[in-house]
């Protein structure tokens, strides 16, 4: 298992930090068009999930493969919650999604705690496909394994689609609006868990993921902890899907595949295990990569809706996730951390070694 990065910064530092970034892509999303703006939001999203997952995987040191599954219990939570209850505040629909995806993190923590390696691995994968197949079993209310709940709960408020004119002035709005309202859902699920990294929590996950028998001499309860780490992967996976929900205005079987845990497993290792940057740096890739398979389809002359083409992602993540495993596994973050470093050693020992 790979150690994340332990290296802190104090709690003002961090929400300065956080909310400088947040404030940064915020003003970016005046400068993109309606298609950047969207894929910016669906990154955030990813983000919140992938950090959901940088924190049971990095930090507990539980692998999970059914993150797909806890993002389907909150995006479908909401699809079906919107269309019996269309005037449910915004914010309250993101509560619900996280809450759904908390609960599908609590059943499955019930016997997955007792469990390691591919045991685990295994556990979580079914529990990603006994998520899809609800799907099917309560047709009635999700619209069954063809149909499509559509809701309208994401509106633009009249003040900010006044601050746009012209031909496109609905549609840029509408896109720049669910890019920042997203951008300020992130920005929210990583103050909060800036703190729960480094809380007593925090360090009681690693010390249980280092040594648990040494964790448990200590007086920590193991099953609980790990128990813990999986509700709060989960409730990030739910807002996540609850937020994926929302910008795409409807909710399909085939939005939450199960190839979308290896997608986000990828992720998390590009951007860093167990890092907050390692989280943004996931979601910033998650929203380049279409335009980047595209055009990679489009110079090899592949059709998008080939078998070959349609399968393309999947075989992007794959070879990008054993690159980055045998040549850096630290990840990006890691990478630039470790780069910044060597070079502020090599700055201090040229300061130490120079002539008085």
């Amino acid at each position: 298992m790979l150690r994340p990065n332990c290296h802190r910064l104090p709690t003002t530092s961090r929400w300065i930090v956080i909310l400088g970034v947040t404030a940064t892509a915020l003003g970016f999303t005046f400068t993109f068009n309606a298609g950047l703006n969207a894929q910016i939001a669906s990154g955030a999203a990813i983000s919140i999930v992938v950090l959901g997952l940088t924190w049971l995987t990095g930090w507990s040191g539980q692998i999970s493969l059914g993150n797909s599954g806890f993002m389907a219990c909150g995006g479908y939570f909401v699809g079906v919650w919107a269309n019996h209850h269309a005037a449910t505040p915004l914010v309250i629909s993101l509560l619900f999604a996280t809450a759904a995806g908390a609960l599908g993190g609590l059943i499955l923590a019930v016997p997955a705690t007792r469990l390691r390696g591919p045991y685990l691995a295994g556990a979580t994968l079914a529990f990603a496909t006994v998520t899809s197949s609800l799907v099917y079993v309560f047709g009635n209310w999700t619209g069954g394994p063809t149909s499509q709940l559509f809701l309208n709960s994401l509106t633009t408020p009249s003040w900010f689609a006044r601050m746009f004119s012209g031909i496109q002035a609905s549609l840029n709005s509408s896109a720049q609006y669910g890019a920042d309202l997203a951008i300020c859902v992130a920005a929210i699920a990583f103050l909060f868990m800036s703190n729960l990294f480094h809380s007593r929590l925090g360090r009681a996950m690693t010390l249980v993921r280092d040594n648990d028998v040494s964790a448990e001499l200590m007086g920590i309860n193991l099953r609980r902890t790990r128990t813990i780490a999986f509700v709060i992967a989960a409730a990030l996976g739910g807002l996540g899907g609850g937020l994926q929900t929302l910008l795409n205005g409807s909710v399909t079987p085939g939005s939450f595949p199960l190839t979308i845990s290896i997608t986000l497993l990828t992720l998390m290792v590009l951007g860093g295990i167990g890092t907050l940057t390692g989280a943004v740096l996931g979601g910033l890739i998650f929203a380049v990569s279409s335009n980047v398979i595209n055009w990679l389809c489009s110079t090899a002359g592949i059709s998008s809706t080939s078998n070959l083409g349609t399968n393309m992602q999947g075989i992007v993540f794959s070879v990008l996730l054993m690159t980055t495993m045998l040549i850096a596994p630290q990840g990006i973050s890691g990478n630039i951390l470790r780069g910044y470093r060597h070079l502020i050693q090599r700055f201090t020992s040229k300061i130490d070694n120079s002539p008085a």
